[in-house]
């Protein structure tokens, strides 16, 4: 029996289904740079991003959720790939920007929806791992050290010293993950990659924040660590926000050697490292006593902003041109005995 003819799918139905768990970067990207203007002074702007950054949360747990309802298999298949951690990365930066604004009861539940999710998604991932892995492979330590970051916010906010402690050791195992990780990574994303090759650059920022956060988190009130800890902890953080530093002039090198300008969904993947070096950069100037990294943390902020909005152009345009380029053919199977 011949095949029936393929059935007509709405175009943003169809671009939708085509979407990565990748995507979930977007929100990571537009979480941080409302972070990183929140501690710039820049409260209005600030909170525009996070209306937009809780939408597009908003849109990317309800597709995990149908995935996971409707598409077994494939959902399945996409949580092996790095990009399902920036399901944990996302929320987490979500509740680290929900905490400032003092709904702790929230960034606690983002905080434990995270938790159950980091530790299924991070074995699917790292058992799927292989030499000359794209810059996505860093996104081990990304979510890991999103987790250090709420749970130290929270533990301030709080007065819950035993939530601090757990932060350090997920901060310590993120650091773990990443020199893992950097075995796996392909240097030769740094001039080829679509994108996310500067996450490499952005896990060690999200990790210097971690350090900061923690720092930062110790008071009379809230006694954490002793001298020791406090040394280790400020070495640690000034040697990452130097190698994070470092990264970033080899990324942007590597963008100057061989330009990418065609927009790609990994290029959110870009903008989250943008984002956190400089909410890092600006947290760190108070957490290690070095005022002038505060100029340098707005500078990279801006430089962030205009490229997140460079990069929503991208987007949509993306999205309309898919949506708009006519109805797309699903294929139906034959009933047919082969």
């Amino acid at each position: 029996m011949p095949t029936p003819p393929a059935l007509p799918a709405s175009p943003f139905r169809a671009w939708w289904a085509q979407r990565s768990p990748a995507a979930g970067a977007a929100v990571m990207a537009t979480g941080i740079i409302s972070m990183a203007l929140h501690l710039a002074g820049r409260e209005i702007l600030s909170r525009i991003f996070l209306v937009l950054a809780c939408a597009a949360w908003l849109g990317l747990a309800a597709e995990f959720v149908l995935r996971l309802l409707r598409e077994r298999e494939r959902w399945i298949a996409e949580a092996e790939t790095p990009g399902a951690l920036t399901a944990v990365a996302a929320t987490t930066v979500l509740g680290t920007r929900v905490s400032a604004l003092g709904h702790d009861a929230l960034a606690g539940a983002l905080l434990a929806l995270a938790t159950v999710l980091w530790p299924a998604l991070l074995v699917l991932v790292v058992r799927r791992w292989h030499p000359r892995m794209p810059g996505s492979v860093f996104l081990c330590c990304v979510a890991t050290q999103g987790l250090a970051v709420l749970a130290v916010t929270l533990a301030a906010a709080e007065s819950a010293p035993w939530l601090a402690r757990v932060a350090l050791v997920l901060f310590w195992s993120g650091l773990v993950l990443y020199v893992l990780a950097l075995f796996r990574f392909d240097l030769r994303q740094v001039t080829e990659g679509a994108g996310d090759h500067w996450v490499a650059g952005g896990a060690i920022a999200i990790s210097a924040l971690a350090g900061a956060e923690l720092l930062a988190a110790d008071s009379a009130r809230l006694y954490l660590w002793n001298d020791d800890d406090l040394g280790v902890l400020r070495v640690t953080t000034v040697g990452l926000l130097v190698l994070d530093l470092a990264w970033y002039g080899v990324l942007l090198i590597g963008e100057a050697v061989r330009p990418r300008p065609r927009y790609d969904t990994r290029r959110w993947a870009t903008v989250f490292p943008l984002g956190m070096t400089a909410a890092a950069t600006l947290s760190a100037s108070a957490a290690v006593g070095v005022p002038w990294l505060e100029g340098l943390g707005s500078v990279l902020l801006w430089v962030a902003v205009a490229v997140w909005l460079m990069v929503a152009v991208g987007a949509v345009t993306s999205a309309r041109a898919a949506i708009t380029s006519g109805p797309v053919r699903e294929p139906v199977r034959s009933t047919a005995r082969r």
